[in-house]
């Protein structure tokens, strides 16, 4: 079998402090330049996704002394899923159907947001995936998954870039 078409899965616990999402998002960074064939402003959008995502599970989802888990599945020319799980250890204890429930009504055309935070997951993971999905552990917490596919059909921009024969552009 070609391992191009074949699955990949990558999985990373961090302790749950923010020093360690910057290594994340470094890695986020170059496993999708070098390992799948999204564009490279797609490279740098996942590490806004995985930041999101990271930062949240961190501040709201666990407790400080415990760990948060991030995979990566990814089929080089097809996709690329992340998922985010916390221990529901944190300050903030929600279920997966009130995240969903928030995330619908601020994902809403013409909600206004009224403070400085609060856009990251509906502005961000949002906006830059295909599928979101919030879902409770068992064990406690939420996990939350994210896909991209290479070829979007809805969206112009997604995927990589397809060579045009008649024309040739010079990056100086």
């Amino acid at each position: 079998m070609d391992n191009e078409n074949q699955e990949t899965k990558i999985t990373i616990t961090l302790p749950t402090s923010a020093y360690f999402v910057s290594g994340i998002r470094d890695f986020t960074l170059n496993m999708v330049k070098n390992t799948t064939n999204f564009e490279e402003r797609w490279a740098y959008r996942f590490q806004s996704v995985i930041d999101e995502l990271c930062n949240n599970a961190i501040e709201y989802g666990s407790s400080k002394d415990s760990e948060i888990k991030v995979t990566f599945i990814f089929k080089t020319d097809d996709y690329l899923k992340i998922i985010v799980e916390d221990t529901g250890t944190g300050k903030n204890k929600i279920t997966a159907a009130d995240l969903q429930k928030l995330f619908d009504e601020r994902h809403t055309p013409g909600y206004v947001f009224t403070g400085i935070r609060g856009r990251g997951l509906v502005k961000i993971v949002g906006e830059w995936s295909d599928e979101l999905k919030f879902e409770d552990r068992p064990e406690g917490g939420l996990k939350i998954s994210i896909k991209k596919y290479l070829k979007d059909a809805r969206k112009k921009d997604a995927g990589i870039s397809q060579p045009n024969p008649q024309s040739i552009t010079l990056n100086v």
